[in-house]
């Protein structure tokens, strides 16, 4: 498989260190709910997750908790709790759409405080080794003592302006350093530290608990395009000082935002309330929709969260289901469906940096074989599990008990369906067109053979 690594800006073939991948997702931070942004990132790395076991590999996953930082310990204080209450809130509810998403569970989900005498080991490492240095109690990494820095993000330091998550501080030797360690403000959360109590900075965090759970070298570090700069910049700096291996990472894999509309250039997220809650979006659709949706767009490209583009999808998960109701093979003229050609083109697709959209096109035009193939009396049943078996691998479950906005639709369309044709039997020919073409408008179409009338979505 190829994979694109944003390091390199290439595609290249996925070779693991070991005989085990190592990857590392970077998880919520546990001030509030996650939304549909974090959905279509996290939905995209179970993706990647299951072709690497279908393929053969053995995953160990980790994705992180940040149950400490600035905008979790704001809202705890304001909502009077105390930042373990909140995070645990958080993590429970997390994990519950999670799990409603159809996304595998994580080897490993750290909490950022449970390795707190890591960080304070790296950043005495890294304070030792000369590229840290310490203000008041506050410790910054030496960003110029890195020389390939900027490397990921392609900027130099020169070119770098201070903007998000970049701390101002007259006290810095150079303004681009950034923060590994916090020193005590009253109120706040704080743990002792050779250079005085306070809390870790954010980018240290990832830092530990990789190296602490995966090893000093991993395969794959994920996480959206919006924390390539400062995050995972930072990350590489401070990893390879400490343990003076390069890289830090083979695969830097960074997917697409999601935006609330066209017109919004700006990612969601819940600082600008420009959200759609994970609870909201699962209360509408099935995780089969949902990731239906979301692997219709190259995980690499941006994607605006459409009501329209849903109900399509939901309509094209309607077809896949009514293509797995076809009545088992009968005897029939005894031709068996040719997958192998479909089959190929998906894999070719997933192998090329997870082309979902074109791996879906197979699916699809696999489903519409099938429904051909079965009318002119084929056998069909090794079509439906090769359908089964690809759409499992993008973690479609293509049940309808789970599935019932598209299930639900079943009872109805049949009633329409008998209706017609009861029309039809007493020849009132223009009120059966009249049935005929209000399904077609909702997505449904209607074929009359030999076996009696048969419908299905399109």
């Amino acid at each position: 498989m190829k994979l694109y690594d944003t390091l390199t800006g290439t595609k290249k073939e996925f070779i693991p260190l070991r005989d085990v991948v190592t990857m590392y997702v970077c998880g919520p931070n546990l001030y509030g709910p996650c939304h549909v942004g974090h959905a279509l990132s996290y939905v995209f790395f179970d993706i990647l997750r299951r072709y690497l076991e279908y393929s053969g590999h053995r995953v160990i996953q980790v994705q992180n908790f940040t149950d400490i930082e600035d905008r979790i310990i704001e809202v705890a204080q304001a909502e009077g709790r105390g930042i373990e209450d909140l995070a645990s809130q958080y993590i429970q509810r997390f994990l519950e759409e999670m799990d409603g998403l159809g996304i595998q569970r994580a080897t490993h989900y750290p909490k950022a405080t449970d390795y707190l005498e890591r960080m304070i080991d790296i950043i005495s490492d890294l304070i030792q080794k000369g590229h840290a240095y310490v203000v008041e109690g506050d410790v910054y990494f030496r960003v110029r003592t890195f020389k390939d820095y900027g490397s990921l993000s392609r900027r130099s330091v020169d070119d770098v302006k201070s903007g998000t998550r970049i701390e101002e501080d007259p006290r810095k030797e150079d303004q681009m350093d950034f923060a590994l360690w916090k020193a005590s403000k009253e109120g706040e959360p704080s743990w002792p530290t050779p250079w005085g109590s306070g809390r870790p900075g954010w980018h240290i965090e990832c830092t530990a608990m990789s190296l602490s759970l995966l090893g000093n070298q991993i395969d794959i570090h994920g996480g959206g395009q919006d924390v390539i700069f400062p995050h995972h910049e930072n990350e590489i700096a401070q990893s390879e000082v400490f343990t003076g291996m390069s890289p830090f990472v083979q695969f830097w894999v960074h997917n697409g935002l999601l935006r609330l509309s066209d017109n919004d250039e700006e990612k969601m997220t819940r600082h600008r309330g420009n959200i759609v809650s994970c609870r909201e979006a699962l209360s509408e659709y099935t995780a089969d929709t949902l990731r239906l949706y979301f692997a219709s767009s190259h995980y690499r490209s941006p994607l605006t969260y459409s009501e329209e583009g849903l109900r399509s999808a939901r309509r094209a998960l309607g077809r896949l289901l009514n293509t797995l109701r076809l009545l088992p093979d009968n005897q029939g003229n005894g031709q068996q469906i040719d997958v192998q050609t479909h089959q190929e083109r998906f894999f070719a697709a997933m192998e090329d940096d997870l082309n979902t959209p074109q791996a879906l096109a197979a699916i699809f035009d696999l489903t519409r074989d099938i429904n051909r193939h079965k009318e002119q009396g084929g056998l069909v049943a090794s079509g439906q599990q090769s359908l089964r078996e690809m759409a499992a691998i993008l973690g479609l479950s293509l049940n309808e008990d789970h599935d019932s906005d598209v299930k639900d639709a079943y009872p109805f369309v049949d009633i329409l369906v008998d209706t017609r044709n009861r029309l039809r039997s007493e020849r009132n020919w223009d009120l059966a067109d009249q049935i005929r073409s209000q399904l077609e408008a909702l997505g449904v179409a209607i074929e009359d053979t030999a076996n009696g009338t048969q419908w299905r979505f399109i």
